[in-house]
């Protein structure tokens, strides 16, 4: 049997945008994952769905799998042939017993592999505005952990070369021994009125950054509850925090926001969301499927070559189309002669994987305007094809009709409730844990109600409705939802600039766990 390997990767600090390409690269082709309390769950979506996840998170007082075992596990699953990821916070080799397994793996006769990390040390830093070496401040940087093996006491440590012996100090996992930090700091010759940050949770959501001096930090720290994982940076540097702080200054910065759109579709909200700095919840409330018959769409495309204009009013009509095209061994090419109508610019963007471009794109991003379009370029004696959601309005067709044209509407895809999800819902909103709820179609207020009760609408009290647009509101408000923000354009990225204006002339205290 040919032996596997391990890859010992670097997680980065918590934004799962911050792991290097390399590291990606090796989830994609791993047959097993085995990763840390520190490594960022998303980044577990690279990998394929056959993955085997095996997770051996250490908290402090709670270790699910000790070192030991750890290093036999990584070593056993690539004896057995595996391509193995060890996805650890951080980097592997700096405070995060990279070094450890790898000896262990050299020594069984495994081959494997390092992939750097973005350190905590230098995300915290980075992600509260504090360069940690400037020019006017300092050039040189140490790097400490203030969790060694018990046998190991930072007591035992050099602290009068530590304390002067560098400009910057980082103490990783330090928060338990604090107290002793700062005595042997000052101690050891550091200044009181010297700046320090704590930085917790960095580059994630939920990052808080608290400034104060070596005297005081100590009382900040216990005042505002910092506990770990943090990291603690002393120096001057960290005056710069006050001028060059931009992560936790974003307009949804500290807001939970939940995102109710189907799973395939969730990615593109939630991106716009979390680069406005959202920590954002999904619980979709619809599931895509196909419909309980194909014979009506088959038809229709086999007529292609008699058809005048194809109208497609949403992503997931495009990829339920030509996905449907495919599969009875045809492409783009059956569109030739073809005007290809889309609803606003983002279903316009979903023609292009599939080697098409969008010939007119109506400016109002709703039913309306496909037919005030249309009507303009004239659709008397035309064939147009319609093939939409099962339980979207019939305003497209009927309009046409009337206009003269002859229209084919089959019934594309379905929308379903989902089977889970429900007791989610109700839990986040019973512990009053959401800051906003986001509704893109009437499909997910519906699906919303069925799956948190009738009792819905008292629920939402006090959180941010926000609805793409009015179709969506009207919905909302027949279940007695009130409706807070609704953008003038019916664009993921008009409702996303909606809310967070809303937060910036409505500022309420965000939602912390």
């Amino acid at each position: 049997m040919k032996q596997g390997i391990v890859y010992l990767v670097g997680a980065g600090p918590g934004d799962p945008g911050l792991i290097t390409l390399r590291g990606r690269d090796c989830l994609r082709r791993a047959d097993a994952v085995v990763y840390d309390y520190l490594a960022n769950p998303c980044l577990l979506e690279e990998a394929r769905a056959d993955v085997e996840k095996i997770y051996v998170g250490k908290e402090r007082g709670r270790h699910h799998l000790p070192q030991e075992q750890i290093n036999e596990l990584l070593a056993e699953l690539a004896q057995a042939g595996k391509t193995v990821v060890r996805l650890k916070g951080g980097d592997p080799y700096l405070f995060g017993r990279g070094g450890e397994e790898a000896l262990f793996l050299h020594r069984a006769g495994v081959e494997f592999e390092v992939v750097p990390g973005v350190t905590a040390a230098f995300a915290a830093a980075a992600y509260a505005g504090i360069p940690l070496t400037h020019r006017d401040y300092t050039t040189t940087l140490g790097l400490v952990t203030g969790h060694e093996k018990p046998e190991k006491k930072m007591s035992s440590l050099d602290w009068g070369k530590i304390a002067t012996g560098m400009g910057t100090l980082v103490f990783y996992m330090g928060m338990v021994n604090l107290s002793l930090i700062v005595r042997e700091l000052i101690r050891n010759g550091r200044s009181p009125q010297t700046p320090v940050a704590i930085v917790r949770w960095a580059s994630t959501a939920q990052q808080h950054s608290l400034i104060a001096t070596l005297e005081d930090v100590e009382e900040k720290a216990r005042a505002a509850s910092i506990g770990p994982p943090a990291v603690i940076i002393v120096g001057e540097v960290v005056d710069l925090h006050k001028r060059l702080a931009w992560f936790e200054n974003r307009p949804l910065f500290g807001r939970r926001v939940l995102s109710t759109r189907a799973a395939a579709q969730a990615s593109g909200l939630r991106d716009l969301l979390e680069e406005r700095g959202a920590e954002v919840v999904s619980v979709p409330t619809i599931a895509l499927a196909p419909p309980a018959d194909w014979g009506p769409v088959d038809r229709e495309l086999d007529r292609l070559a008699q058809t005048d204009l194809l109208i497609l009013t949403s992503v997931n009509a495009v990829d339920f189309f030509f996905e449907r095209l495919r599969s009875k061994g045809s492409d783009a090419r059956a569109l030739a002669g073809v005007t290809l109508v889309s609803v606003g610019p983002k279903t316009a963007e979903a023609f292009e994987p599939y080697g098409v471009k969008a010939d007119l794109v109506a400016a109002d991003y709703r039913a309306e305007g496909v037919v005030a379009l249309l009507k303009e370029q004239g659709v008397q004696g035309r064939r147009v094809l319609y093939p939409h959601a099962e339980l979207a309005r019939t305003l497209i067709p009927d309009e046409l009709r009337a206009l003269g044209a002859e229209v084919a509407a089959p019934v594309l895809y379905r929308t379903v409730v989902p089977q889970e999800g429900g007791e989610t819902l109700r839990e986040l909103l019973v512990k009053g844990a959401l800051d906003a709820v986001t509704f893109t179609a009437s499909s997910t207020v519906d699906h919303f109600v069925a799956m948190v009760g009738e009792d819905a609408a008292q629920l939402l009290r006090g959180v941010v409705v926000v609805s793409i647009g009015p179709l969506t509101s009207r919905t909302a408000r027949k279940h007695g939802i009130e409706v807070t923000v609704e953008p003038r354009d019916s664009t993921l990225d008009a409702m996303v600039e909606a809310l967070a204006q809303h937060f910036k002339t409505h500022p309420t205290s965000p939602v912390r766990d």
